[in-house]
C-alpha cells in the first residue's frame, strides 16, 4: 500500500472513529463505528510511519500532542444494573492470587495477545474490563437479560482499520452492542496513542464507555486526550497480523475470533 492511499484511508477511518467506542454503536457509534477523534481534518497528513512517494511533496505527519489528566466524571448508573454502577478494583479481582501485575491473555484464532493491565493508570476501565472478562460484573446481553458470564469469550474483531486499529468487545458481533451501562473515561497525564499495541475503550462520545474496546496498529495522537489507554499489548507482530486480515471497507471477510480472554495477576 502506497503512502497516498494509506493517507486517505486514515483520513476516511478517521470520520468515522467516534463509532470504535463500545456501545450500542461502537465507536462508531451504531453499527459501524470504531474509535472517532473529535476533528477529522485533512491536514492530518500521512499517517503514522507512512513516509511521501518518490517525487511527492512530503506532508507534515501527525504529531504528539500534550495529554493532561482530566478529573474523572461521575455517570449516571443505568436503572436496572444489578449492582448499580458500582464495580470497584477489589470486585473484579476477587479470588485471584495476590500481586501486583494484572495481565489480560486474549486468545484468538490467530495468536494470543499478552495484555498488561495499566490498573494504576484507569482503575475504573481495569475493573470494568477484568469484571466483565471474569464473567463476575454482570452485563446486558444481546437477548435483555441480566448475566453473569464472560462477555468477551467468543466475540470477534468486527471492525478492523490496517494502520490504525482493530476494534472488538461487542457480543453483538456487529459493532452495536455494549454491556447495558456506561463508566467515564479515565484520561491520564501523558497517556498517548503513541505506539501499536495499547488497548484502548471505544466509545461514542465523552464518558461512554463500556465494554468495547480497540487495539493501535500504529501511533493515532488524533485520539488523544478523548480515550481511555488501559493496557499494553503484545506481541507487536500478532497485532499487526490480526490489522493485516483482508477487509471489505472496515469488516474483515474472516474477522478473527476471541476464543478466550484469561485474567492472571502475579
Amino acid at each position: 500500500m502506497n503512502a497516498r492511499t494509506l493517507a486517505i484511508q486514515s483520513i476516511a477511518a478517521l470520520a468515522t472513529l467516534s463509532a470504535l467506542a463500545g456501545c450500542s454503536k461502537t465507536p462508531e457509534p451504531t453499527a459501524e463505528e470504531a474509535p472517532k477523534p473529535k476533528t477529522t481534518p485533512a491536514s492530518t497528513g500521512l499517517a503514522a510511519g507512512g513516509k511521501a512517494e518518490t517525487g511527492e511533496k512530503e506532508r507534515p505527519q501527525p504529531q504528539r500532542r500534550k495529554v493532561t489528566a482530566k478529573p474523572v466524571a461521575e455517570v449516571k448508573p443505568s436503572e436496572d444494573d444489578p449492582v448499580k454502577g458500582k464495580w470497584t478494583l477489589d470486585d473484579a479481582t476477587k479470588g485471584l492470587p495476590p500481586g501486583k501485575t494484572l495481565t489480560a491473555s486474549i486468545e484468538t484464532d490467530l495468536g494470543t495477545l499478552s495484555c498488561k493491565l495499566l490498573d494504576d493508570k484507569a482503575p475504573i476501565t481495569v475493573a470494568n474490563f477484568v469484571g466483565l472478562a471474569r464473567g463476575i460484573r454482570p452485563w446486558k446481553t444481546p437477548e435483555g437479560t441480566w448475566e453473569k458470564k464472560p462477555a468477551y469469550d467468543g466475540t470477534i474483531f468486527h471492525r478492523i482499520i490496517k494502520g490504525f486499529m482493530i476494534q472488538g468487545g461487542d457480543a453483538k458481533k456487529n459493532g452495536t452492542g455494549e454491556a447495558g451501562y456506561v463508566i467515564p473515561d479515565e484520561v491520564w497525564e501523558d497517556g498517548s496513542h503513541d505506539r501499536a499495541g495499547l488497548l484502548c475503550m471505544a466509545n461514542r462520545g465523552k464518558n461512554t464507555n463500556s465494554a468495547q474496546f480497540f487495539i493501535t496498529d500504529a501511533a493515532a495522537f488524533h485520539l488523544d486526550n478523548g480515550y481511555t489507554i488501559f493496557g499494553e499489548c503484545g506481541p507487536e507482530e500478532l497485532v499487526h497480523k490480526l490489522a493485516g486480515v483482508e477487509v471489505k471497507g472496515e469488516r474483515p471477510v474472516t474477522p478473527p475470533v476471541i476464543k478466550k480472554v484469561t485474567i492472571t495477576r502475579q
